[in-house]
């Protein structure tokens, strides 16, 4: 990946962090070249069995005492807690956002240097209605039909079900214009999931949240990743503390902000933001 800048730049933002490769790199070619066919015909693909059902328990342990009151509205879901600002409050979740699997796909479907646009728990509760429908880069004032501005992966904490509240997918959607707007007739596609797997998506497809018609919650992990001359949902530079960003991954680090999108974009006072935890 390129990680601070053009070929032969020689800005102060870029003199001393040179690029970086992801950790996407380890993943094959072949396997790589075969799930991006999948996304580009149905805007989404799942991925299998990508942590174990001991790293779910794990995650589930450290997260549930964290989790919000229940939703603020309708599209929050009123049955349906969330937990935001997550990079702050544990490292639990780092594998997942960083997963060399998840990271391959995103190098080759977005820029150098994306960033990490949002990170959440979500635990939908028993009776939760499905959630309306949307597509995740809708907000950007961009329009369609275009390329994706950003990608989402859902990962199944619990086991994604019918029943449970497995996200719901309208695959080739993403290829739809401005005015088009899901009908009842329109295919749908539920994600269902073992426990460990995800979910990744295109910021132009359409989907939602399941209803959770069983009386247990399904809890499950969203990360969603945007182009880096982007402003992202979350502020990680101000919610992550310095402290923090000096011990992720360096994957993850580039994606909370420590990057520059060439030739300035990120820079703090004319340098390359990762000066700020060099030196403080």
């Amino acid at each position: 990946m390129i990680g601070c800048g053009g070929s032969g730049n020689t800005h102060l933002a870029n003199s001393r962090h040179k690029a970086s490769t992801s950790s996407g790199a380890v993943i094959d070619a072949a396997i790589v070249a075969a799930d991006l066919v999948a996304v580009e015909r149905d805007g989404y693909v799942i991925l299998e069995d990508l942590i174990t059902p001991t790293d779910c328990e794990q995650i589930a342990a450290a997260v549930t005492p964290l989790l919000n009151p229940l939703g603020r509205n309708a599209f929050e879901g009123h049955r349906t807690q969330r937990l935001y600002s997550l990079v702050a409050k544990t490292r639990v979740c780092d594998a997942l956002i960083a997963h060399p699997g998840v990271l391959a796909l995103l190098d080759r479907l977005l820029l150098p240097n994306y960033l990490l646009s949002q990170a959440q728990v979500i635990n939908i509760g028993p009776g939760e209605r499905a959630q309306l429908e949307h597509y995740d880069d809708g907000f950007y004032p961009v329009a369609r039909p275009r390329p994706a501005l950003s990608v989402a992966t859902v990962w199944a904490i619990d086991a994604f079900t019918v029943g449970n509240g497995a996200t719901t997918v309208l695959p080739g959607s993403h290829r739809w214009d401005t005015e088009r707007r899901p009908d009842p007739d329109d295919t749908r596609t539920t994600a269902v999931m073992a426990s460990g797997s995800c979910v990744l998506f295109l910021g132009t497809l359409w989907h939602g949240g399941g209803a959770n018609r069983t009386d247990r919650a399904r809890l499950g992990f969203t990360a969603q990743y945007c182009q880096p001359w982007l402003r992202t949902q979350e502020a990680f530079t101000l919610s992550t503390p310095p402290r923090i960003a000096r011990t992720v991954s360096e994957d993850m680090r580039r994606m909370l902000g420590y990057s520059i999108h060439p030739s300035f974009i990120g820079a703090v006072d004319g340098m390359h933001p990762q000066r700020l935890l060099d030196n403080t």
